[in-house]
């Protein structure tokens, strides 16, 4: 998921350098989205990783 909001991120980037606002809003905000998820995501499986670690040793 990472990698999709790093895609999104040099295509906003990208479009934001030639000239194309709408296209370049929606691809950052798309990208701001992923990335957000994806360290959400990150610390709860942290979080779980951690716990379920500890329980289990």
């Amino acid at each position: 998921m990472l990698k999709w909001a790093l895609i999104f991120f040099v295509i906003s980037i990208l479009a934001g350098i030639f000239g194309f606002t709408g296209i370049a809003a929606g691809t950052a905000a798309i990208a701001k989205v992923l990335f957000f998820i994806a360290v959400l995501l990150f610390v709860v499986f942290l979080i779980l990783g951690l716990t379920v670690f500890k329980s289990i040793t």
